[in-house]
């Protein structure tokens, strides 16, 4: 069943949503004609070319954001979270977070948050299925109202362990706004709760980042983040090892073809929200495990 705000083809009646608009290219059909799509138009196919001569490593990294995030999303999966959020969700593809977290976990639960119109139908029409799926309107920059929605909180039990999931969504919000976003969510996980985030970096290149943004600007505004400020979006978090790095490089199953830094690239950062630590015994030092930090969980 549709949301109560969405008409079966997509078109916004109130709430988070964005109008809905075929003329124009959008995030998210962008994006799904890049992973090999068909849910996009031709005005998003002609735009994703431009960005391609713009930037030819363009498609490559928005199949390795997505490769990304199923082995983050197989890893959290495994360390026993069977409930994901996953903002800015963008067309159904495969392997989508549902068909990954229920490999590990058959009674995993994933509820999809998209501002896309068009997202919100296509998800709930094919992949929805009560207690199980489900499809929320939501807009990133509003996550108290994405975290009080009524689809999400009938999924969603906040009192055990969930995982957030950011993919290729803070680059379209403003550094100081994602720093509250990610506060707003950190506050509502509690612990053993994770967050996944992938999020494009400038590597010096100023001058295609520029061009990229004016392409773009018709679109969504694009915003740059420094690595600073994105370890900073996890204050308060445990980092699970690599750390911040390349998305191709995080956990790979396979070497990558290339571990060098592209001009424009995308960046990978997972994090696990700490259970409090006890004290140690009287004279006696916290355990640490080697290589980590006190407190910190085996991975």
């Amino acid at each position: 069943m549709l949301p109560a705000n969405v008409y079966s083809v997509g078109f916004m009646v109130d709430g988070p949503l964005l109008p809905f608009n075929a003329g124009k290219p959008s995030v998210a059909r962008l994006h799904d004609y890049a992973l090999g799509g068909k849910d996009n138009f031709v005005v998003d196919r002609e735009m994703a070319a431009e960005l391609v001569e713009i930037y030819p490593p363009a498609a490559v990294l928005a199949r390795d954001s997505r490769e990304f995030q199923a082995r983050a999303v197989g890893y959290v999966a495994r360390q026993g979270v069977a409930q994901f959020i996953d903002v800015g969700c963008g067309m159904p593809t495969s392997p989508a977070t549902h068909e990954v977290a229920t490999l590990v976990n058959p009674d995993a639960r994933v509820a999809y948050v998209d501002n896309d119109p068009m997202v919100i139908s296509h998800t709930a029409a094919l992949l929805a299925r009560p207690g199980t799926v489900a499809a929320v309107p939501g807009d990133v920059c509003r996550p108290r109202d994405i975290l009080a929605h009524g689809e999400l909180t009938a999924l969603i039990d906040f009192s055990e362990p969930f995982c957030v999931i950011l993919g290729v969504i803070l680059d379209f919000v403003r550094p100081a706004e994602a720093e509250r976003v990610m506060a707003v969510l950190r506050d509502a996980m509690p612990a053993g709760s994770f967050v996944i985030l992938c999020i494009g970096i400038s590597n010096g290149a100023a001058d295609i980042a520029q061009d990229w943004d004016k392409a773009y600007c018709d679109v969504a505004r694009m915003y740059l983040h420094s690595r600073e400020q994105i370890k900073g979006y996890f204050t308060g978090l445990e980092i699970v090892e690599p750390g911040l790095t390349e998305a191709r490089n995080w956990r790979p199953g396979q070497p990558p073809a290339s571990t060098d830094p592209l001009p424009i690239d995308a960046l990978a950062y997972v994090g696990r929200k700490p259970r409090q630590p006890s004290a140690p015994p009287s004279g006696m030092a916290a355990a640490r495990r080697p290589g980590g930090t006190a407190g910190q969980w085996p991975a």
